[in-house]
């Protein structure tokens, strides 16, 4: 049963002429003023479903855009900030990119936001898949086999960091402490000061393959499926279930998972589609050569394989595969309902904002769902109580 309410900001500045026939997405140059905007569109939202009683917001880290698409470099520091400009809502790290930090430096920034905010940071960790960002810090991204195993082993220090008193880590690329004199003795083990007020760490992280499904019930994490069609969503959700299973960890369908998809709420759906396909189509523009689309089809072959469309997708794509719900509020409550009737275990719907869609029209969107959907699952939330 759904319970929780969240919205995932990338970090886009409010883009001109989107479209697939509007400007070339490697075209878009901006000023530093322009790409600034992106902290106080952040706050002015995050403010904005504070009022209208949402529960998360998660937000993306990456660097260099120029582009305009996503402008966010430290989520952490963003969620502290912002934390001081509402009252409730939370805001989640959509995700910290763990191959570009210290494990040790991105822990201590953690636990401090953890203690001050009284826990209304979330963390979540991914592997990265810019490789001008990635590479530029100094870490593997085109050897995907590097890539793995330089964030596991990141990600095994970040848990000693969190979870052990004292500990000492020594690894492929990491060792921590070195053994070095100190004060007239060998160092042998440290202790991250402070460590998390709120422990076990909640932490998250995307799924985007098989292995990768596997690292997080191996390690106990949650999971973040976003944007993906009706097949592929249940697969996903399936093997999630049976790896945690496998490693002890017995969960219902949904269980520890945010689902999240596309929206636009009109008078029909067609009024939606034509109002919210420029904006998608900008999304893709961006994010369709990097791999995100997660779309199967009617063979249940994902696309991009052989033999499956590998086409950028439409919009329309977009609503027969489930991946985006276009319509009146009674369409969107009820292609929400068809989603989360299969999945017992499943508490947290996270609403994707498209990212050529401005931040007024957003805001719009936004007080809509909170008025004409959300009621639809809270009320039964509260009757069920």
């Amino acid at each position: 049963m759904i319970k929780r309410f969240h919205m995932l900001y990338v970090g886009q500045i409010d883009l001109d002429n989107v479209g697939l026939q509007g400007t070339p997405a490697n075209d878009r140059i901006y000023s530093n003023e322009r790409l600034s905007e992106v902290f106080f569109t952040a706050r002015d939202v995050a403010q904005l479903m504070d009022e209208l009683g949402y529960y998360a917001f998660w937000i993306a880290e990456h660097h260099f855009q120029r582009e305009g698409y996503e402008c966010l470099p430290n989520l952490v520091q963003l969620g502290l900030w912002l934390a001081t400009q509402t009252k409730r809502l939370k805001f989640g790290c959509g995700f910290n990119v763990l191959p570009m930090w210290h494990p040790i430096r991105l822990a201590e920034d953690y636990a401090m936001a953890d203690i001050v905010t009284d826990g209304r940071v979330i963390m979540g960790v991914g592997r990265g898949y810019h490789t001008r960002e990635v590479e530029t810090f100094g870490a593997p991204l085109s050897d995907g086999d590097a890539n793995r195993e330089y964030f596991e082993e990141g990600l095994q220090l970040l848990l000693k960091c969190f979870n052990e008193e004292r500990f000492r880590h020594k690894g492929k690329y990491f060792e921590c402490p070195p053994m070095v004199d100190y004060r007239g003795y060998k160092v042998q083990d440290i202790t991250m000061v402070p460590r998390p007020k709120h422990l076990p760490v909640e932490i998250y992280m995307p799924i985007a393959s098989s292995k990768t499904i596997d690292m997080l019930a191996k390690y106990g994490l949650k999971a973040m499926v976003t944007l993906n069609g009706e097949k592929i969503l249940d697969d996903v959700i399936k093997a999630y279930r049976d790896a945690c299973a496998k490693y002890g960890r017995k969960k219902q369908l949904g269980e520890d998972m945010i689902w999240g998809a596309g929206f636009y709420i009109a008078g029909s759906q067609e009024e939606a589609i034509r109002r919210v396909e420029p904006a998608h189509d900008e999304r893709y523009k961006w994010f369709a050569p990097f791999g995100f689309v997660r779309y199967a089809d009617e063979h249940g072959r994902t696309w991009g394989t052989p033999g499956a469309p590998a086409r950028i997708p439409s919009l329309r794509d977009g609503v027969q595969q489930k991946a985006w719900f276009c319509g009146t509020p009674g369409q969107i409550i009820d292609g929400i309902k068809s989603i989360e009737a299969k999945y017992p275990g499943l508490e947290d719907f996270m609403l994707h904002w498209a990212e050529g869609l401005s931040p007024a029209e957003f805001k719009d969107q936004l007080r809509l769902f909170a008025r004409e959907v959300m009621p639809a699952f809270t009320e039964r939330r509260l009757a069920a109580e």
